[in-house]
C-alpha cells in the first residue's frame, strides 16, 4: 500500500490545480473528474461523494486507506491536478470550492 501523504507531499506543490495536464479527463470540469475518478477507484453506492462542508472546504467521503489499495501514483497526481488535497489533521480528503 502506497502512503497517501507522502505522495500527496511530493506532488502538491508542483501539480495541484493542474488540470490541463490531466490525460483522458472525464469532464470537462477538475471537481467532476476527480468525482469520476475516485467513483471508480472506491465505489460507494448510494452515497454522497461530499461527506461534509465548511465555509469554503468540502471532505470527501473516501476511505484513504482504500484509495492507497485501488490507485496508481499517476491516479493520485490526477486527484491532486483536480485540486483534491489529503488533509492530514482529518486524515481523509478534502478540497476547496
Amino acid at each position: 500500500m502506497m502512503n497517501l501523504k507522502e505522495i500527496w507531499d511530493k506532488y502538491m506543490h508542483g501539480e495541484f490545480l493542474k488540470f490541463e495536464r490531466v490525460h483522458n479527463q472525464l469532464s470537462n470540469r477538475p471537481d467532476i473528474h476527480a468525482f469520476l475518478l475516485l467513483d471508480k477507484l472506491v465505489p460507494r453506492p448510494n452515497r454522497d461523494m461530499v461527506s461534509s462542508a465548511e465555509h469554503d472546504e468540502i471532505w470527501l467521503d473516501v476511505d484513504p486507506e482504500e484509495l492507497a489499495e485501488a490507485a496508481t501514483e499517476e491516479q493520485i497526481i490526477e486527484l491532486i491536478r483536480c485540486g483534491v488535497r489529503f488533509d492530514s489533521q482529518t486524515d481523509s480528503l478534502a478540497m476547496f470550492v
